[in-house]
């Protein structure tokens, strides 16, 4: 069996944490692991190999990530403009075998209960070998309206129902065959592009024609304009709400999507404590909470007092800070969309921001001058750029910095440092076999990420 996983989402309800250039499923939350990987450990005991869809942007995440958990080689598919769900399962499909099992996981998921979780994973297994669609019913817990509803007898599904009100909610839970729908699902590869056909043909053909005729290597980029051509569907409007080869396997297997910040209180909280919090660090500080309970309280390393107040949300990240009621987190995307329109680098990026190459960040940034901390992999290269509206000063703390300004290619050694002009190509690069760490310092009238001009680029930016 083969685990299709899909990696891509940007998890806006969780911001400030979770932000486009890291989103919900790469960030460590439990055990200073990311949600991505404890996907990726959960199927290594049901699957053979795995098949990872995801965007182009957050590629070098998803590797350096999956190499951190897995010695298994794994294949990528990678997406230029996301198109939902159908799509991105369809050319995955596509890369296999027409008998091939495969079992689609999202990577923002948790699952507390892996014998349960491998339990319901044979079960749909044997129903996907004979020649089914299945999906993966969920036994609700509460009556909740943030997710769709399957209603079934057995393994026959009777129907799919949108996400309801409370009180058709409430219902479903008290007639006791409904079940949420996971977004898991189990077919043969060959099974699920026969439905396809049968019903989102024009999608289907859209992603042939999108497909690379190359597709032995471990990593297959979708190009951009085809990817845009491509019907934007989700699976379930695409082929499980109409074909009659859907089944579905009820389990309880400590399933959530953490789709909100009530859901990690949910999981954060525990008895003993009168709050729930999330130390993203090992020495961060523990919080001061002063008749103060039922709180979430997540921060990277700075202390936080709480006195007096009950059913709050307090995320703190180093250039942000979330408040909200407990029953709210929901509005999150709406914070969102609101500092997009003035600050959009606050939606797409944390201050410590994660590249192919390597990591920076930013330390000051004030008005005609910004400070950043780089650190450049063994190896690894920045890109071959150039900058009309800065001058940047490099300053190698430790490792050995190759640079590149113009014709000129020379090294740079701790203590040492180098100046490039506004309109200056350049390129910075670790030949060394430690970690390069330099500061950087930007001086001039814009110092926005956008201000760079690729000339070559080894990740395809």
């Amino acid at each position: 069996m083969i685990n299709i996983l899909l990696s891509g989402g940007s998890g806006t309800r969780l911001w400030p944490l979770s932000r486009t250039m890291l989103p919900k499923q790469f960030v460590r939350l439990f055990d200073n692991e990311s949600l991505f990987q404890q996907t990726v450990k959960r199927n290594v005991t049901v699957c053979s190999h795995s098949l990872i869809v995801s965007n182009v942007d957050q590629y070098f995440l998803a590797v350096d990530q999956y190499q951190q958990v897995s010695e298994h080689a794994a294949q990528f598919l990678l997406e230029s403009v996301g198109r939902n769900t159908a799509p991105a399962i369809a050319l995955a499909c596509m890369l296999l075998d027409e008998d091939d099992v495969v079992l689609v996981t999202t990577s923002d998921h948790l699952v507390k209960d892996q014998a349960a979780y491998e339990k319901a994973v044979f079960q749909a297994k044997e129903l996907a070998e004979a020649g089914n669609l299945v999906t993966f019913g969920i036994q609700p817990t509460y009556a909740e309206t943030g997710f769709g509803y399957i209603e079934a007898s057995g393994h026959d599904v009777l129907s799919f129902k949108e996400k309801p009100d409370v009180e058709t909610a409430q219902s479903y839970i008290e007639q006791g065959n409904y079940y949420w729908n996971s977004g898991m699902f189990c077919f043969k590869a060959g099974v699920l592009l026969k439905e396809l056909e049968k019903y989102s043909s024009e999608m289907l053909e859209a992603c042939r024609v999108a497909l690379p005729k190359q597709q032995d290597c471990s990593e297959i980029r979708i190009d951009h304009e085809a990817m845009q051509a491509i019907p934007e569907d989700s699976i379930d409007y695409a082929v499980m709400e109409k074909s009659d080869k859907v089944k579905v396997v009820p389990c309880d297997m400590g399933w959530s999507d953490l789709g909100s910040y009530d859901a990690l209180y949910d999981e954060l909280k525990t008895a003993e404590l009168d709050n729930a919090v999330l130390k993203r660090l090992a020495d961060m500080p523990e919080p001061v909470c002063v008749n103060s309970k039922n709180n979430l309280i997540v921060s990277r390393n700075r202390q936080i007092a709480l006195v007096d107040v009950d059913d709050l949300l307090v995320v703190d990240t180093s250039d942000a800070i979330l408040i909200s009621k407990k029953g709210s987190s929901q509005k999150v995307k709406q914070v969102v969309t609101e500092i997009k329109k003035s600050q959009p680098e606050l939606a797409e990026v944390h201050r410590l921001a994660h590249r192919p190459w390597g990591t920076y960040e930013v330390l000051v940034d004030s008005d005609q001058y910004k400070v950043k901390r780089i650190v450049v992999k063994p190896g690894q290269r920045l890109s071959l750029q150039k900058h009309f509206h800065r001058n940047e000063h490099w300053v190698v703390v430790s490792g050995t910095a190759t640079v590149t300004v113009d014709d000129d290619t020379f090294l740079v050694r701790p203590n040492e440092s180098t100046y490039i002009q506004m309109g200056q190509v350049h390129r910075l690069e670790n030949c060394g076999k430690i970690d390069l760490v330099m500061v950087e310092v930007q001086v001039g009238e814009y110092t926005g990420e956008d201000d760079i001009v690729r000339i070559d680029d080894i990740y395809g930016r």
